[in-house]
């Protein structure tokens, strides 16, 4: 049924020259004001101008090949961006020249929300629409956000982060969970926020962990527009207030340590909490660690075979494979759907 697998991400640039043509590319229609584009921009050039997030899906693929390959999945993998080079477009075309007529999408997102899932299959339908004839059909692969090996990866990591106090002090950290903020509008017609309630509970639990949080982090905007909260900074500040010193902040709403961890928490909040006195150790995402790649590679069988298991833990159970006709609408802003970041902002991964 299926005869190639198409990985599926953002995008972002990769030298200096290349930073405002993307963020003119992900705000095209928004009406961003030209400061707001260069505060931005400022952010990569924080980082020579190169957004890691390129180099990710290039490592993606490469732990993926081979774990396809040993479980008797011969499918070749292709890559293409909703915002940067490699282009959807392209890789569409590539496939259709290839000869590929039905592929599985692997969206580089674990939550269902308009930018997180909708808005990449709208990008998708886009490309196919410009290839035109022959264009290879792509359908999905479901939100994993409870998938035991989503979990178990975030426990791994969330544990390593832990390491850096004696073992008789870990029960005292807190453990602080971040994700993309998006409008408050988009998240009540979307399960985004329920699932990484739900995503944050088991690993807690998986770390037997009793004190976490979940808060946001990149939001953008105007500063009238309600977004969910509280924000990572505004965070660290209450719990300073309440005594809190040691806390480990897992970025869980990101599958992999892309520029806004890199800037919003790596910098801004480490920053802040050197100011605040406080010890903060950031988790790493899950990356490429063995267990998500196992898991991605259970999420390919189980399309491919309509007999394999479909795994999740937890209360709710597995996503839908293929999302209803109203799931996560785009929001109304201004007449017509943003062109956004990893989850709906319009300050870019």
């Amino acid at each position: 049924m299926y005869d190639a697998i198409l990985l599926v991400s953002f995008g972002g640039p990769e030298k200096r020259e290349d930073v405002m043509p993307f963020l003119e590319n992900v705000t095209r229609g928004r009406n961003i004001p030209h400061d707001r584009l260069l505060e931005v921009a400022e952010h990569y050039y924080h980082f020579g101008g190169k957004s890691p997030i390129n180099d990710q899906c290039r490592e993606l693929m490469a732990a993926l090949r081979p774990e396809l390959e040993k479980n008797g999945i011969k499918l070749p993998i292709y890559w293409g961006n909703r915002n940067w080079d490699p282009f959807l477009v392209d890789a569409l075309r590539q496939m259709r020249d290839d000869g590929v007529k039905h592929a599985l999408g692997l969206v580089t997102s674990a939550y269902s929300s308009y930018s997180g899932c909708r808005q990449y299959r709208e990008n998708v339908s886009a490309a196919q629409a410009e290839v035109g004839e022959g264009a290879p059909a792509v359908d999905k692969i479901r939100v994993f956000y409870n998938h035991p090996g989503f979990i178990e990866a975030s426990v791994l990591r969330v544990r390593d982060a832990l390491a850096h106090w004696p073992e008789s002090e870990r029960a005292g950290v807190h453990l602080v969970a971040t994700a993309h903020s998006i409008p408050l509008a988009s998240a009540e017609t979307c399960n985004y926020e329920k699932q990484l309630r739900e995503t944050v509970r088991l690993v807690a639990e998986g770390l037997s962990h009793p004190q976490w949080d979940l808060v946001y982090q990149s939001r953008s905007g105007p500063p009238t527009q309600p977004w969910l909260e509280p924000d990572i900074l505004d965070h660290l500040k209450d719990l300073n207030a309440r005594g809190v010193r040691n806390v480990v902040v897992a970025p869980l709403g990101f599958i992999s340590d892309h520029l806004e961890v890199l800037f919003d928490l790596d910098t801004e909040a480490q920053e802040l909490a050197a100011e605040l006195g406080m010890k903060m150790v950031r988790a790493a995402t899950v990356g490429t660690h063995p267990v998500f790649i196992g898991m991605l590679r259970q999420l390919i069988a189980e399309r491919i075979s309509p007999n394999e298991a479909k795994f999740a833990i937890g209360q709710f159970g597995p996503n839908h494979d293929v999302c209803p006709v109203d799931c996560c609408p785009a929001p109304q802003r201004a007449g017509r759907p943003p062109a956004s970041g990893a989850q709906g902002a319009s300050r870019p991964s």
